[in-house]
């Protein structure tokens, strides 16, 4: 009796998937047009240049995932808009230090090498790139069998992005009487998934014959990169959140200094129409708030004589809105009245 060889495709990893998989990443590399290029794929490190035009350069660095958001991928299975998300999560962070972002990186960890599957994930994550303008500069896919069940997958991002020193928002900036205003989320983000889900099961829901959930619960994390950094060149940001786990007051908690409050009247705020559905599967406000973001993805601090100037820079869409004002305190957020769900 011959003795079995043992391969590693035996133990349920494909190689040869891996470098088809690489040599798709590649061509989209040449076929890319414009400024960024993808010309750090198949290397062991990717590298890439500081901007000239900054005289004393520091770096930002965010990482993050989308959480259980992709078992509605895989429930509904659609993978195009999961890797935007991914993008979203971290650049939405760096921008918040006053950085623009330069490159990301991501890793795909999964239980089969999909390549349908990871060919759609990878063109969101370029998607978000291009939104953002920052370069997809490398990442690693890692196929294990063993540790995730069949289908199942993750996918985490690294963004690095560079502000120079003088440029960096920071919280002293933050004076009383400067208005809070909150930019619209284009839903849920993607924070939160949890809850979601828990529901979806509880109500037994089917997703493929609920048009709305359907399209509510995939919609991509709007990238705000663009606004925002349009508001710090022409000198009309103070200071903002990103309005992610946790929800709006321990978000914007982070940015406040001592001695000064933040001043939210939730009456104020326009909750979309997926954040009143989830309000009436018997979710008390007060677990609406910590966990999602309920319409206000992102927000801003500034000076009240700029508020005519600031809301130029967005679309009808996402144009900000006042929902409170900095006061003086010790507590750095006070939530006054109640969101309207109806």
């Amino acid at each position: 009796m011959k003795k079995e060889k043992f391969t590693y495709q035996k133990s349920g990893v494909n190689i040869n998937a891996a470098d088809n998989f690489i040599k798709f990443i590649s061509s989209i590399s040449s076929n890319n047009k414009g400024k960024k290029k993808l010309n750090n794929i198949g290397g062991f490190g990717s590298i890439s240049s500081i901007p000239k035009n900054l005289r004393n350069p520091k770096i930002v660095a965010c990482t993050d995932g989308v959480g259980t958001k992709i078992e509605i991928a895989n429930i509904l299975n659609k993978y195009d808009t999961i890797g935007i998300d991914l993008v979203a999560m971290s650049v939405n962070d760096l921008i918040v230090q006053g950085a623009t972002p330069l490159l990301f990186l991501d890793y795909i960890s999964i239980n089969k090498i999909d390549l349908k599957k990871l060919k759609s994930i990878l063109k969101g994550i370029i998607n978000g790139c291009k939104i953002s303008n920052c370069e997809l500069v490398g990442g690693e896919t890692a196929e294990m069998p063993g540790t995730y069940e069949k289908g199942k997958f993750d996918i985490a991002g690294f963004a690095v992005g560079v502000v120079d020193e003088k440029k960096v928002l920071k919280k002293k900036n933050i004076k009383k009487d400067d208005l809070i205003l909150a930019i619209p989320s284009s839903g849920i983000h993607s924070n939160g998934y949890s809850l979601v889900r828990y529901v979806l099961k509880k109500s037994k829901i089917n997703l493929d014959k609920n048009f709305f959930l359907k399209n509510e619960l995939i919609k991509p994390t709007k990238i705000y990169v663009r606004e925002i950094l349009n508001l710090i060149h022409n000198k009309l940001l103070i200071s903002c959140a990103n309005i992610t786990g946790g929800g709006i007051g321990d978000n914007i908690k982070r940015i406040i200094p001592n001695g000064l409050v933040a001043d939210i009247d939730l009456n104020k705020i326009r909750a979309k129409k997926i954040f009143k559905w989830l309000k009436s599967r018997n979710i008390s406000d007060k677990e609406m708030l910590k966990t999602f973001n309920c319409g206000v993805g992102f927000c801003i601090i500034i000076k009240p004589k700029n508020l005519n100037k600031v809301t130029k820079f967005f679309t009808k869409e996402f144009k900000p809105y006042v929902i409170g004002k900095i006061s003086t305190g010790k507590n750095k957020v006070k939530l006054n009245g109640k969101i309207n769900w109806s």
